[in-house]
């Protein structure tokens, strides 16, 4: 059955493509954020353990591909890892479900352990589906096309690649946004059981309507694979090279005609010209290094970024879609605008040009995102070293204080109901503190601690001068755009405090509450209760990434009075400034991953196309074991200087590879596989002239 000329089976496909993306995408969107927020893992673990996922990703294609052409086919191969899959996603899901060992109802998992090694089984059985299936899905499609339709089966192709960035754009938007909501039994929590869990439900769909779609395929039977006779092929030449090492054996024109006392003429050419491309693929892995940490160093880098988009919140993991749009946009732009002015220009924009231009457009990416990483430490605030203790000054009286850090360190005057910012002093300096208001003063011994914030709070009136040490254990900016709040009472009666859905409890006089954290970006209602009185007012908007203190001033029946003190100044980065960045990475991408693809099939032979798409698969597997062999072995500090060196190394590789191209000859496979077909006819015509003349010769007898 057809529609609209194309095979139905078709739409079965390319509907299973779109929800599998979908899964894949969406599950890896806020991979990184659950590996640091949920189990708790630093920056590098979590860059670490992303990055091995991936490379695990397209390393199973060779063993997919093994699978499908010589034991199972595609459709069995596609069927039986997609029930892989399915399963790895819905352990993925359950491992993310806080309450599975929060017995004590805190809010955070009782047995970690429990949670990793169920996440590290998801991922492990995810790595395998995804990867076993990617080099059979796209074949699977294009075997369903007859010889006499060319012209669909190109359309096809790009309908199918078209399905790719649809499902990927769509999960990277929808899955930052099920993670930001909060769900749970005992505790309200980030959901990523929900984020996982849609990925894993679209993976159940796209396998059923796979299977549904099982009496119109078309179903080519395994033939046995080539990928193992270019390898045995290529091991076969080594040893008999190895074994006839000796002067007294004349040298051959190339070292795989070795394998010519066993393998045809013909296995050995096609070998040649796949080994010389493979050749051309060593640089590129370097390539996939830079490219695949938008996921992960990317998406760390915007939790430290302002995402208030006006009316629009952006989560950190979402600004990964700017990758997809920006896909979906040059793709037809380059291909219809660019590349005819190039030929305009009369440049000769050689495939293999076009790859290195790709290499030095990534490493330029890089230096974008480092010069944007060096503003935003600049952003950063200062917290004390081991040594050193930190101190702020909030004035809640009616009059103006001075204060004097003993012995004659350094003094402030403070206004009312204004606060200073945090004085560093080292702690075995800091012996007294001495507080004038007016003609009152009061001096004070202190032995703080080293490595610790404090608030010194200081309250005027007729009973003199009141001073309140408050010990703020905020020492470092909170994780993800979140906010951190606390509140003072500067009443002369308790008051109970709530701020949205979080109840601070009652608060006695001067007293200081606990922080407690809220999503950034938004305003809460501040509801307050005194003497029965009840009073509200709506928080400012507080930023991404910020402390503050609310000191309660005013409540009255009409009205409530607070005032603000910030402890830690929230992103002031917008993550719009990742765009640039995201722009050159993906003008890199468009000319060097389509391009590196179109490359390979026209210098592949017929048969060989397969072993070409397995090796390109390959380099972005090695790229992310690049990543990892990088970040652990070079111990930066700065995460701008990391950037640098990915940078350097990239633009290091683009000048080898620029070399390499140069000497590249471009090959027509048809060509040399029609010049074999000569000769093998002249042989076939020589053997049957020699075979008639001898039975000639035989008859005579």
């Amino acid at each position: 059955p057809s529609c609209f000329g194309y095979p139905l089976s078709i739409f079965f496909i390319i509907i299973n493509e779109f929800c599998e993306r979908f899964s894949y995408y969406g599950m890896r969107a806020v991979l990184v954020l659950y590996f640091k927020y949920f189990l708790q893992w630093d920056d590098n673990l979590s860059t670490a353990i992303y990055h091995t996922f991936v490379a695990l990703c397209y390393l199973t294609p060779i063993l997919g591909a093994i699978v499908a052409d010589s034991w199972l086919g595609k459709f069995m191969t596609i069927v039986s890892l997609s029930i892989v899959y399915t399963i790895g996603q819905a352990v993925m899901s359950v491992s993310s479900i806080n309450d599975l060992s929060d017995s004590n109802q805190d809010g955070s998992p009782d047995n970690l352990s429990l949670h990793i090694g169920l996440s590290m089984t998801g991922l492990i059985l995810i790595a395998l589906g995804t990867g076993g299936i990617k080099p059979c899905v796209a074949a699977f499609g294009g075997d369903q096309f007859g010889d006499h339709q060319e012209k669909q089966r190109s359309r096809f192709f790009s309908i199918f690649y078209l399905s790719i960035n649809a499902g990927s754009l769509l999960s990277t938007i929808i899955t930052p946004i099920l993670r930001a909501q909060e769900c749970g039994i005992h505790t309200k929590q980030r959901c990523y059981p929900l984020a996982f869990g849609v990925p894993a439900a679209l993976m159940a769909v796209a396998l059923v309507v796979f299977i549904a779609g099982s009496g119109m395929y078309k179903k080519v039977k395994p033939e046995g694979n080539v990928m193992v006779q270019v390898c045995k092929c290529i091991g076969f030449a080594i040893k008999n090279r190895f074994r006839h090492r000796s002067k007294q054996f004349p040298k051959r024109e190339h070292w795989l005609d070795w394998a010519s006392e066993k393998y045809d003429k013909r296995l050995i050419a096609q070998t040649k010209m796949v080994l010389k491309v493979l050749f051309l693929y060593i640089p590129l892995p370097m390539f996939w290094a830079l490219f695949d940490q938008q996921g992960s160093r990317w998406t760390l880098q915007a939790t430290t970024m302002d995402g208030n988009f006006g009316s629009i919140q952006i989560q950190p993991d979402q600004m990964q879609t700017v990758n997809p749009i920006l896909i979906i946009i040059m793709v037809p732009v380059v291909d219809a605008v660019i590349y005819p002015l190039i030929k305009k220009c009369k440049i000769n924009f050689t495939p293999l040009r076009k790859i290195t231009v790709g290499m030095f457009l990534a490493s330029l990416a890089f230096i974008a995102a480092a010069l944007l990483q060096v503003q935003i430490d600049k952003t950063l605030p200062v917290f004390p070293a081991a040594e050193e203790s930190q101190i702020k000054v909030i004035n809640l009286g009616p009059s103006g204080v001075s204060v004097q850090f003993e012995p004659q360190l350094q003094s402030v005057n403070v206004t009312p109901m204004e606060s200073t910012g945090y004085m560093t002093f080292k702690a075995s300096d800091l012996k007294a503190v001495s507080i004038t208001a007016g003609s009152q003063s009061v001096n004070e011994l202190v032995s703080l601690p080293g490595g610790k914030r404090h608030t010194l709070g200081i309250k005027t009136g007729a009973t003199g001068i009141i001073a309140k040490w408050v010990y703020d254990n905020v020492t470092s900016k909170p994780e993800e755009g979140n906010n951190l709040i606390r509140f003072i009472n500067n009443l002369p009666d308790p008051v109970n405090v709530t701020m949205g859905k979080t109840s601070f409890g009652t608060l006695i006089p001067l007293a200081a509450s606990s922080y407690s954290l809220f999503p950034g970006g938004i305003k809460d209602d501040i509801k307050v209760i005194r003497n029965s009185i009840y009073c509200s007012a709506v928080s400012e908007s507080l930023g991404f990434g910020s402390a503050y203190t609310v000191i309660i001033n005013e409540c009255t029946a009409d009205k409530l009075n607070v005032v603000y003190s910030e402890d830690v100044p929230p992103n002031t980065i917008h993550m719009a400034w990742q765009i640039p960045q995201y722009f050159i990475l993906t003008c890199a991408e468009v000319v060097f991953s389509v391009t590196g693809l179109e490359f390979s099939y026209s210098q592949a032979p017929s048969n060989m196309k397969a072993v070409l798409q397995a090796g390109w698969l390959l380099t972005v597997a090695v790229g992310n074991i690049i990543v990892l062999i990088v970040a652990g072995a070079s111990k930066l500090s700065e995460q701008w200087a990391e950037y640098v060196l990915f940078a350097a190394l990239l633009l290091a590789v683009c000048i080898i590879f620029a070399i390499m191209a140069y000497f590249y000859t471009y090959v027509d496979p048809n060509e040399v596989e029609a010049q074999l077909d000569e000769e093998e006819r002249r042989q076939a015509k020589k053997d049957q002239e020699a075979y008639e003349k001898q039975i000639e010769t035989v008859s005579q007898m």
